[in-house]
Formats: C-alpha cells, sequence, structure tokens
C-alpha cells in the first residue's frame, strides 16, 4: 500500500513510549528495513535531541519515521511525517504534501474523517486486550476486520496484536488491512531482525 506522495507505507510500525520504552533508538536499529517508527515523545525537554539519533537510526536501517503531534519537531529532525491523535487531525495535507500522515482512530467515524481530511492510513484501536494506560475496550478481530474492509485508506491494527493473534486480524481478503502497529510487541521481539 502507498501513501499519497507515492511512498510505500511500512507494514509495520514500531510506537514509542515515553515510560515502556525509554531507549526507542536502540529499538529501532533492530528493526527490518522498510517498517515503520512513531516517535511519541509528551513534551520531553531531550526531544529534538532524541529526535535527530532516532531519525539517524531510521535512515540507516531505512525506516519511515513519524513524530506524533508534533510538526515542529518533524520539519526539525527532517521526519518523513506525522502521526496525529485522533482529536487533532486536521486539513494539513495542503501545507506538507511530502509527509506521510497518519492518525489514530477508535470507530467508523473518525475513520471516514481521517480519509476526508487526506489522512495516508489510520491506526485503529483497541483491536486485542492491551497493556496500554490508554486503551479502550478491545473490538475484537472481527469488528476490526469489518471496518478495515469498508474504509477508503489503508488501516492499520493497534492495541494487543502479538504474533499468536495476529492471523485473526489480517485476512487475505481484507485488503484495507495495511498492517500492525504496537509498542509492547515489538519490545517482545516480534519483527526484530536478526542476523545471519
Amino acid at each position: 500500500m502507498f501513501a499519497r506522495n507515492g511512498r510505500r507505507l511500512p507494514p509495520a510500525f514500531f510506537v514509542s513510549d515515553p515510560k515502556r520504552t525509554p531507549d526507542p533508538v536502540s529499538i529501532a536499529k533492530g528493526l527490518p528495513p522498510g517498517w515503520g517508527v512513531i516517535y511519541r515523545h509528551f513534551g520531553a525537554a531531550d526531544r529534538f535531541e532524541v529526535g535527530a539519533r532516532l531519525r539517524a537510526a531510521c535512515c540507516d536501517r531505512r525506516l519511515i519515521l513519524l513524530v506524533s503531534a508534533d510538526a515542529d519537531l518533524a520539519r526539525a529532525i527532517q521526519a518523513d511525517g506525522v502521526h496525529w491523535p485522533e482529536q487533532r487531525l486536521a486539513a494539513v495535507r495542503p501545507r506538507h504534501p511530502c509527509w506521510i500522515e497518519t492518525c489514530s482512530a477508535h470507530d467508523w467515524p473518525a475513520i471516514a474523517r481521517a480519509h476526508r481530511l487526506g489522512a495516508d492510513a489510520a491506526l485503529l484501536s483497541t483491536v486485542f486486550a492491551s497493556n496500554s494506560p490508554s486503551a479502550s475496550c478491545a473490538m475484537g478481530p472481527h469488528r476490526f476486520r469489518d471496518l478495515a474492509a469498508r474504509a477508503n485508506l489503508p488501516v492499520y491494527a493497534l492495541g494487543g496484536v502479538t504474533p499468536e493473534n495476529a492471523a485473526q486480524v489480517f485476512a487475505p481478503t481484507h485488503k484495507r488491512a495495511a498492517g500492525w502497529a504496537s509498542v509492547d510487541a515489538v519490545m517482545s521481539g516480534w519483527g526484530k531482525e536478526t542476523e545471519s
């Protein structure tokens, strides 16, 4: 699947978290080429320094780097785009035509709004029970597949997706299910590139 600027979208996103992933740079260095990283900093004082190091790691690994909810930081570190929380998604395409822009979504109206406002993809949650403090009630794989199949943009599964349950989410007939995004699954080593 591709973004509106013609760039290929990643098959999976590592979503950083200041508390759960205090060293996102080290994690990024172990990800397979072509994956994506969403850097969430929540206003950390060292965000420009960490962001620059993360950008360098992503360039080395050929990863797509998005900065969450911070267009200024994305510009400063020359990230590939921005990930917007559902409530902050705006009509940003005309201002940043070269960026990849994704957003969070929790239901069908949010997915439809993301498409209308020009987002390249939506991260739909919560699919399975999750350890995230902000996780809502799990919608389950059937509801995810239904919403992804109806969507007019690529949709990623977020929330509790693991190697054990991923097959329930990604059926070959659901072409809008673009991949998955996670904090915990990546930390546990799922997707970590192994040296041969």
